[in-house]
């Protein structure tokens, strides 16, 4: 008893900050744009290292349905966060106002590409000229060829659309009933595995001077606005999770394993080396992780303002917030 009492009292002298238990970690809700797969690994090693827990935060990760329903997923409140492309938030905010922006730039590069077999006589963009190329009917890569097509100096209508299911574009490139499809490259593999790469022209849009910025994580401007703290902590835990994965992909796919058991864990850090070719850039080694370069960003307004037909064309500022981004000596990457 005279142990108990000394110890009660040792506790009523002890200032409330000793004893006082750990706040509640703050819930968020983050949309995917696709599924989950070796591409968005550093948000599971960030949750699965408990870099999140760290910062106070409990994020919840939900597959998405494409950049669009991503970013409207933001917008409507139903999700705090959210990861899509930048030229489709472009378009959105034309349409919406800034209800959403991008606050870290993932893909410093958008990895947009067509790939065609090479016994088709394709080996370059000039060479596309007169071919079938498949696309789903509204898909990011397709609606951006005019572009690549400008840079390329070829006319936007050089070859014949095809428009097939996404499903569907290995089977028809395999099948022969098209010369190529276009692609995320970081979601070819399973084209790669029926088809030897070295049989396969891979033709970039990025090799031919169309600097898009792709997929970023996404912030409701209502989060950004009333607690720019949860942002900048989901952005510092997330940081580290990609920091991790580009330093050891393999053994980063281990926490995408926990989330879905059936992924091979060797094939998803082959599909992160493709992802990484487009978040490492050279930008990216001068400026650091999540960040972009003001002029290139103004351009892309501009290109997809014009080839999209956008009736209002958002402020580049407006699009992408860099107030939330962690410290740049945390963001430098060697890569």
């Amino acid at each position: 008893m005279h142990r108990r009492h000394l110890l009660a009292l040792g506790a009523a002298a002890l200032p409330a900050f000793a004893i006082a238990q750990p706040a509640k970690a703050v819930p968020l809700k983050f949309t995917l744009d696709f599924r989950i797969s070796g591409q968005t690994a550093p948000f599971f090693v960030a949750l699965g290292k408990g870099y999140y827990a760290q910062e106070g935060l409990a994020p919840s990760f939900d597959v998405g349905s494409g950049s669009v329903a991503a970013i409207t997923r933001v917008a409507s409140g139903a999700y705090d966060l959210g990861f899509g492309d930048l030229s489709a938030l472009m378009e959105f905010q034309a349409a919406q106002g800034p209800l959403v922006q991008a606050v870290y730039q993932y893909y410093n590069r958008a990895p947009f590409v067509i790939i065609a077999r090479k016994d088709r006589g394709v080996g370059d963009f000039k060479s596309l000229a007169g071919k079938r190329i498949a696309a789903a009917a509204v898909e990011s890569t397709r609606r951006a060829w005019p572009i690549a097509a400008r840079h390329a100096g070829m006319k936007p209508d050089a070859f014949e659309w095809v428009t097939t299911d996404f499903s569907q574009r290995d089977n028809v490139i395999v099948r022969g009933d098209v010369d190529g499809a276009t692609y995320f490259h970081d979601s070819a593999l399973s084209l790669f595995q029926r088809i030897p790469e070295s049989q396969l022209a891979v033709l970039a849009y990025a090799d031919v001077g169309a600097s898009l910025y792709g997929n970023a994580i996404l912030a409701s401007g209502k989060l950004a606005r009333e607690k720019p703290e949860i942002v900048r902590a989901f952005l510092r835990a997330t940081n580290r999770g990609v920091r991790d994965t580009l330093a050891d992909p393999l053994a980063a796919m281990a926490f995408v394993k926990q989330r879905e058991p059936m992924l091979d864990e060797k094939l998803e850090a082959q599909r992160f080396a493709i992802t990484a070719k487009y978040m490492v850039t050279a930008d990216t080694r001068a400026h650091g992780l999540g960040a972009v370069r003001p002029e290139l960003l103004a351009r892309q307004v501009e290109e997809i303002a014009e080839t999209f037909g956008l009736k209002a064309r958002p402020a580049a500022e407006a699009v992408f917030n860099p107030a939330f981004l962690p410290a740049a000596a945390e963001r430098s990457v060697q890569a």
